[in-house]
């Protein structure tokens, strides 16, 4: 039977890159079953030890925590960044826009080599980039600002590499709940690294006076990172935890991956539902620490910065409380996926929609409570911050749920671009724009300096009632959609998945 077609169906059969073997016969991309002896043995040597899992879990986790450290740094220490180089609001902003345009033009690239090429390899080189550009960037003058941007850019590349990839290898390795449970422990070091981002570079700043020393710290510890990611992670067949190495891969287009993601439902609103909650974390966790500053002025508790290094206070306030809300509100957005899975087919996105709907109430209370009550302020944030925390290992698993396993990085790739192109790449810098923009009506006065950034802030709550929105579309497609992926794993075409995905929600 030919493999393009399928008996009864004038529909093309869906192509697939779904094995764990490469032989001259077969091209990359459609399934075709194997019962070769060398083969099966093939696939038993690539059967990844739990030990080795479990170790290759840790090591991925704490490079994660290496990168949200790094990028949330520069946000510690944003007061002296702006006294040193005496630069704006909108300006400062560009420090993470550029970062995230770099990260996120080159993630489609590392998308597309994550599904063709050695993981493991495009992961060492893109550490190494990180790594030489983070400490490069700590010895920029005052005289060449536009050298910092550069390297900031720089680091997207980096970081582009690792975020784009590691997933995927995670989702080779563990299925079902166990995958569920790896997935948090990756991303609870979203928010713990962003968190200790904010701290520690406070805390380097002012033990040593100079800012740039902050961004030293994270270059010293990535180089254990890269010396850990050589000789400690595999490089997993790609499907090899849901298929056992029972099938062969034949190439597709990258055109023709695109198409498929395009066509899947639950991934282009989950998307869309990303894209929202990185306009809001992205644009809190660079501004937050800046805003409550200009809170306590206006309050008169602190005098304005006058001169670096500035008051840190507000950074390792900030920071702790992402370190604890992300870890419990990733904890208790697992533990209610894990009970309500097997009885609520939609409840992955339904939890991201309720965690969106729910804080944005909680951030826009703590915004407008600034200016009369701080304490008041980091409570909601607090609650904010934990309901947004719902999402983040939910987040990848509805999108290893939906996407067959070597379209994974190709998907990671797009949801990345989609969501940092329209969410946390301009955010910061749209934000400051508008307190840049709205401080000329009173240049000189320190109250509407505050209020300016205020009304900007007030931005984030309504995006982020958007984004609840885009995850309740996802829960009305997201079993289809999972079904749909089963069945194309199993070999059949996309009209045959279609029916039975139709039959069974029947």
């Amino acid at each position: 039977m030919d493999k393009e077609t399928s008996t009864g169906s004038t529909q093309p059969r869906e192509k697939l890159h779904l094995s764990t073997c490469m032989s001259g016969s077969h091209r990359y991309g459609s399934i075709a079953s194997q019962s070769d002896d060398s083969v099966s043995s093939a696939a038993e040597i690539n059967i990844i030890s739990s030990k080795r899992a479990y170790v290759a879990i840790a090591v991925l986790c704490y490079v994660n925590l290496l990168n949200y450290m790094d990028r949330y740094t520069i946000a510690g220490v944003l007061l002296s960044i702006q006294k040193y180089f005496n630069i704006s609001d909108s300006t400062s902003g560009l420090l993470q826009t550029v970062f995230i345009c770099s990260f996120m033009l080159l993630a489609p690239v590392f998308g597309y080599l994550g599904d063709r090429y050695n993981r493991k390899v495009i992961m060492v080189a893109g550490m190494v980039v990180w790594i030489v550009t983070t400490l490069s960037s700590s010895f920029v003058t005052e005289s060449y600002f536009w050298l910092l941007i550069v390297l900031r850019a720089l680091v997207g590349t980096g970081e582009a590499s690792y975020v784009t990839i590691a997933p995927t290898i995670i989702g080779d390795m563990f299925t079902g709940t166990k995958r569920t449970l790896m997935i948090s422990f990756f991303y609870i070091f979203i928010p713990v690294g962003s968190g200790l981002g904010y701290i520690l570079g406070a805390t380097i700043a002012s033990a040593t006076g100079d800012w740039r020393w902050a961004l030293r710290l994270n270059p010293i510890l990535g180089g254990l990172g890269l010396v850990l990611l050589i000789f400690l992670i595999p490089n997993p067949p790609r499907g090899a935890s849901e298929t056992q190495g029972a099938t062969c891969m034949e190439r597709t287009t990258y055109l023709e991956d695109i198409k498929y993601l395009l066509r899947n439902r639950s991934f282009v609103w989950s998307s869309l539902g990303v894209t929202a909650m990185a306009f809001v974390t992205g644009a809190l966790a660079f501004w937050t620490p800046t805003f409550l500053s200009r809170a306590r002025v206006i309050q008169g508790l602190t005098n304005p910065c006058t001169k670096e290094p500035c008051d840190p206070s507000d950074s390792y306030i900030f920071g702790a409380i992402t370190v604890v809300t992300g870890v419990v509100g990733v904890f208790i957005g697992t533990y209610i996926s894990r009970r309500l899975r097997d009885t609520v087919a939609n409840a992955d996105p339904l939890i991201c929609a309720v965690g969106m709907l729910s804080s944005s109430p909680c951030l826009f209370i703590a915004i407008v409570l600034a200016s009369t009550s701080i304490p008041a302020t980091y409570a909601c944030i607090g609650i904010g911050e934990t309901l947004l925390s719902l999402n983040w290992a939910i987040l990848a698993d509805i999108l290893l749920c939906v996407v067959i396993p070597t379209r994974r990085a190709t998907a990671e790739a797009l949801q990345i671009m989609v969501c940092h192109l329209l969410g946390d790449a301009g955010s910061p810098y749209l934000l400051g724009a508008i307190s840049d923009a709205l401080s000329t009506v009173k240049p000189d006065s320190p109250d509407w300096r505050f209020r300016s950034l205020e009304y900007s802030v007030l931005l984030c709550p309504f995006i982020g009632v958007l984004g609840g929105l885009f995850f309740l579309l996802t829960a009305l497609y997201i079993k289809a959609d999972k079904k749909a992926a089963e069945m194309l794993m199993k070999g059949q075409t996309s009209a045959e998945s279609t029916a039975e995905s139709i039959a069974d929600s029947a």
